[in-house]
């Protein structure tokens, strides 16, 4: 049985799906019994880093399930933002507290949801005090996060036009708050705020 438990073993840890006994069975030599070598090596494995478990009506080995911990890994994900998006972002930073009408007349584009729901879930804007005009409309501010993404100590150290020209931000594509080329006011954003299909790598999060 222990040469038998050596197959069983040595089946199960170079197999990348699960086995059954009478696949493990065709494999090994006359008269030999699987399923009690399955069960003695479950038994040996109790205590170990590994373990073998039962997968539907067949057998794997699989890491211990309280050190799972070890196998998990963190990745972090690079997403561009779309112009809409970037130039949202700029507007809010450079004019907070601003409202959406407000955002909406610098742009001269409708702002579509897709598009504030995008910064607020990076955390990167937030809402802020309601203005006391009309209707009170909620206003939407940058968050520390943000600050802290740019490595800004405050909103009054974001750059000035003459640094964005400078750094070539303003050279090839509109600067913030300006409208978008073939576009009047009154255009739309399609649902995920993209604008002609175009993509800015103003910022990237």
């Amino acid at each position: 049985m222990a040469e038998q438990e050596r197959m069983v073993e040595a089946m199960l840890f170079a197999s990348a799906e699960p086995l059954t006994t009478r696949a493990m069975g065709a494999r090994m030599p006359h008269g030999s019994d699987p399923a009690e070598a399955v069960q003695h090596l479950r038994r040996r494995y109790e205590s170990r880093g590994v373990r073998v478990v039962r997968v539907g009506e067949a057998w794997a080995i699989r890491t211990a399930p309280d050190l799972g911990f070890l196998m998990q890994s963190e990745v972090e994900e690079v997403r561009k933002l779309s112009r809409a998006a970037t130039e949202t972002l700029a507007i809010v930073a450079y004019h907070q507290p601003v409202t959406r009408a407000e955002i909406e007349e610098i742009r001269g584009v409708s702002v579509s949801r897709g598009t504030v729901d995008q910064l607020l879930e990076l955390g990167w804007i937030r809402f802020g005090r309601r203005k006391m005009t009309p209707g009170r409309p909620v206003t939407f501010v940058v968050t520390e996060a943000f600050l802290d993404h740019f490595g800004l100590e405050s909103a009054r150290d974001l750059p000035g036009l003459a640094e964005l020209r400078a750094a070539g931000l303003l050279d090839s594509a509109p600067g913030p708050g300006a409208p978008v080329a073939g576009q009047g006011a009154g255009a739309e954003e399609d649902q995920n705020g993209n604008e002609a299909g175009d993509q800015s790598d103003f910022f990237e999060g």
